[in-house]
């Protein structure tokens, strides 16, 4: 037998299923508290384990609405397209929720996802445990996990996640988490506990605040002001120290390096586009131009822009008023292209 997506050989060399991967096996397998050898050296089971005790122990973990409220941060993409770009391998056409994982000395990869109706592992590595090549979870096992995933749901689409059971929606600030308030450039529903919601009506956004309003009362002008628990990380970051009357290019910075790596499927016109998100700070005036090597690409009132990603050197411009900054940058092709999609970044 053979999978028909990976031709991998699932007999040894005499033709034989491994006993682990028998149907049988898997049908009537069954886990008995019973049945685990409990035993001393003497045969004796301790008192405190007797399957009967088992049997009456109650003990609860977690709730439901825990694990839904897990499932939803797993399966959302946009909370994830920061580390993995905005079209990953992660990403699939139905609701998925999945986690990564990588060993120490890049030894493992591992990819962990579930659906409605299925639950896929993927690992990949050396046999021997020697350490791979710089390989992660994201491009060693979650191509693999993909391609499973998209196979077993062929023919049908699985059902959405439940809504967290017993939990609630609000919009929060989508950088403090807290109440927006009209400051707030960006707003997203998150949920809550019942019990929290007091909490949440009593602490609104302070991140963002009001420094003046212009001459016609349309045009207020806001700055970030994070609380004293960040000066440590402030400190650590290029643009926690910009000066009033200065721009500053957050995304990309100068001299990065992104990879991309192309898909079939981006001969397809319908396909998404790989992306790329420029990122400002300090805008003087409500408009932004954004320039990318002499050329316009666009005006915006936004402090970030999408850009489709091309390979080439690339300079970034951004004007507001009558300031600006500029950064250039390099996104190059992969050598060899694989079945994953989105981009990395690498080290100069």
């Amino acid at each position: 037998m053979q999978s028909p997506l990976f031709n991998l050989p699932y007999r040894n060399a005499k033709g034989e299923q491994p006993n682990n991967l028998q149907h049988s096996n898997f049908q009537h397998s069954n886990f008995q508290p019973n049945n685990v050898p409990y035993s001393k050296a003497k045969g004796e089971q301790p008192n405190n384990l007797k399957h009967s005790n088992l049997k009456h122990s109650n003990l609860e973990l977690s709730t439901l609405s825990t694990w839904a409220l897990i499932t939803d941060i797993l399966s959302d993409p946009q909370a994830r397209a920061q580390g993995f770009g905005v079209d990953s391998v992660l990403n699939l056409p139905f609701p998925a929720a999945v986690k990564t994982g990588t060993s120490s000395n890049f030894r493992d990869t591992w990819t962990v996802g579930f659906t409605k109706n299925y639950t896929v592992a993927t690992w990949v590595g050396n046999f021997n445990g020697e350490p791979m090549e710089q390989v992660s979870g994201v491009i060693g096992a979650a191509p693999l996990w993909h391609r499973i995933m998209l196979h077993l749901h062929q023919s049908q689409e699985p059902a959405p996640f439940q809504a967290p059971p017993g939990l609630v929606q609000r919009p929060v600030c989508a950088l403090s988490g807290l109440r927006p308030t009209p400051a707030c450039p960006t707003v997203v529903q998150e949920y809550f506990y019942p019990d929290d919601l007091q909490d949440y009506e009593r602490q609104s956004d302070t991140f963002y605040q009001m420094t003046s309003v212009g001459a016609n009362q349309q045009s207020p002008q806001y700055i970030v002001n994070l609380p004293d628990e960040y000066n440590e990380w402030l400190a650590r970051q290029p643009q926690g120290n910009l000066a009033p009357g200065k721009l500053k290019i957050l995304s990309p910075r100068e001299g990065d390096l992104y990879v991309l790596y192309p898909t079939e499927s981006d001969q397809d016109s319908n396909s998404a586009v790989q992306r790329l998100e420029f990122k400002v700070a300090g805008l003087k005036s409500e408009s932004v131009e954004w320039w990318l090597n002499g050329e316009k690409l666009t005006t915006n009132s936004s402090n970030s822009f999408f850009w489709p990603l091309g390979p080439g050197d690339w300079t970034l411009e951004v004007k507001s008023g009558d300031i600006s900054d500029r950064v250039t940058f390099k996104v190059q092709l992969a050598e060899n292209p694989p079945t994953r999609r989105g981009f990395s970044i690498a080290s100069p």
